[in-house]
């Protein structure tokens, strides 16, 4: 892609013009030419490293950012929609129990479909394919299923005495979760939703027309841009969806959003797609990946062993793994918390929504100051920074909880460590940790990035977070609740960082070397 360099002499004719025009001015105030030329080269410096993206590059990224943007808002609203339904209804234990026996088995059945979809479709019906029906579930949700839930619900006595008149512990967890199952039922689809549209509806196309030189300045800027849509998402249930006069009102406010917010991601990934191959059939140079392959069809098992047989994508299978299982230890913990603080629905999601805003502010922040984490120190450095973050500031969540929680002062207290923690936890997520592990696909074939990893993305993070969700069932059946199970759950945690801290490392050698073959495959089909 042709794009201008830094310091390369202006050639346009409009620019020149301006330029000159500029100087005149400058000039006829007593001015220097030597100054200006000087202010402008040192304000084109401080716009490089703030804004790395040059000439046509600038819209290509607009155009990819506004993807993730909308998926991002999308995924805010129904997140924090999900929490707000189950933790109230259910209590937070709930959300070990569902990502077992709920979103783990969607999963495998989603990723069976994606996969003999991907096989058979092209690229751009398969995204159409795998993003519409998830929008047109939560239309249906707010418009018939939860008006109707009374109806659909079975008593919560008549469930408990199914389970032999369960009152505590994990049965009576399971007896709340059958009694709600429709709000379990959008916290699953919903928790399905968060995989694929990050993992594979933006990453999968971006990927496929940014180049690995391009990555290394588009990708931590997509986590900045679209870090701006947690805040207004956030807000809006904030300011207008909480103030609603009942929770089905409140249901129909953020139907909407999320209904919007499909629509753009729609609109943009056409606009996009179009862009792209304007590019193609214009002769400018595009990704190796985004031309047309032959497409290899492999069955699950296939993947399995295909994913198994290769250290590079067990390395980043071991990363996605490490991240959801040490975020799920102390986030049902930190929910648990703030139901105890705010049990009102409407309360529970104005909470969530300061906190999804919040996120999102302090992301934009991080990368503004963290933009050149990845280009400067490397792929390493970023790597290894969401873990180290995440062990440093989980020491003041546990002292607090295993001091006990007996006044009303220690809960919010409680509360605000664990906001605190969950909050850069999040956003060193967003900043640091996605951009390196999807840097980590790019330098891969074509087969190993689409099976691999889709492989990774749904199946292998929600093993990781259904893991963790397992090892927590357990807890909560031994202990009575995840609080009491808390330094059980201290230990386990920070032997998982450990090995995703050693597994980074790892993986780094063979990123660099995997980026120096591919960086030679591509100057090999030039020179043909």
């Amino acid at each position: 892609m042709a794009t201008r360099k830094r310091g390369t002499p202006v050639n346009d004719k409009k620019e020149a013009k301006i330029a000159v025009d500029s100087v005149q001015a400058a000039t006829a105030r007593g001015g220097s030419s030597v100054g200006i030329n000087t202010s402008a080269s040192t304000l084109g410096k401080i716009l490089n490293v703030l804004f790395p993206i040059y000439g046509k590059e600038v819209k290509k990224f607009l155009l990819i950012g506004s993807i993730k943007f909308f998926i991002i808002m999308a995924l805010t609203l129904t997140r924090d929609t999900k929490d707000t339904l189950v933790v109230t209804q259910c209590g937070a234990e709930a959300i070990a129990f569902l990502k077992i026996y709920g979103v783990l088995p969607a999963a495998t059945a989603y990723i069976a479909f994606y996969s003999k979809m991907a096989s058979i479709m092209e690229k751009q019906p398969l995204f159409y394919t795998t993003c519409i029906p998830f929008f047109i579930f939560f239309l249906l949700f707010d418009l018939a299923i939860f008006p109707n839930a009374g109806n659909l619900h079975p008593s919560l006595e008549s469930v408990q005495k199914m389970f032999g008149g369960a009152t505590s512990g994990g049965l009576l967890v399971l007896a709340k979760i059958l009694s709600n199952w429709t709000s379990a039922l959008f916290y699953v689809v919903s928790e399905i939703y968060s995989s694929v549209s990050v993992g594979l509806l933006f990453w999968q196309f971006a990927n496929d027309v940014v180049s690995v030189d391009q990555a290394k300045r588009f990708y931590p800027l997509f986590a900045q841009m679209s870090g701006l849509a947690p805040v207004l998402a956030g807000q809006y249930m904030v300011r207008y969806t909480s103030k609603a006069p009942d929770l089905s009102t409140s249901l129909h406010r953020l139907t909407g959003a999320v209904t919007f917010a499909g629509i753009m991601i729609c609109l943009f990934y056409k606009l996009a797609q179009d862009y792209v191959q304007s590019d193609e059939s214009d002769g400018t140079d595009v990704p190796a990946s985004s031309k047309k392959k032959s497409k290899t069809k492999m069955s699950m098992t296939e993947s399995a062993k295909f994913l198994a047989s290769s250290k590079y994508l067990r390395l980043v299978a071991t990363l996605v793994l490490g991240y959801g299982l040490s975020i799920n230890f102390t986030e049902i913990m930190w929910k648990s918390l703030v139901k105890k603080r705010y049990p009102n629905p409407l309360e529970y999601q104005a909470f969530m929504g300061n906190f999804s805003s919040a996120v999102g502010l302090s992301t934009c922040i991080v990368i503004f100051f963290g933009v050149h984490v990845i280009r400067i120190l490397g792929w390493r450095a970023g790597a290894i920074a969401t873990p180290s973050i995440m062990a440093l500031i989980s020491v003041p969540f546990f002292i607090c909880i295993l001091k006990g929680l007996d006044s009303p002062a220690t809960l919010s207290l409680a509360v605000v460590l664990g906001t605190v923690q969950s909050l850069l936890s999040k956003t060193s997520k967003y900043a640091l940790f996605d951009p390196t592990t999807q840097m980590s696909y790019i330098p891969l074939d074509e087969e190993s990035k689409v099976k691999g990893k889709a492989a990774i993305d749904v199946l292998g993070s929600r093993i990781g977070k259904s893991g963790g969700s397992l090892i927590q069932q357990g807890l909560v059946f031994v202990f009575g609740n995840i609080l009491n199970a808390a330094p059980v759950v201290a230990a386990i945690y920070y032997t998982v960082l450990f090995f995703w801290i050693s597994s980074a490392n790892r993986l780094s050698g063979l990123f660099q070397a995997q980026t120096e073959m591919h960086k030679a495959g591509m100057l090999e089909k030039k020179e043909k």
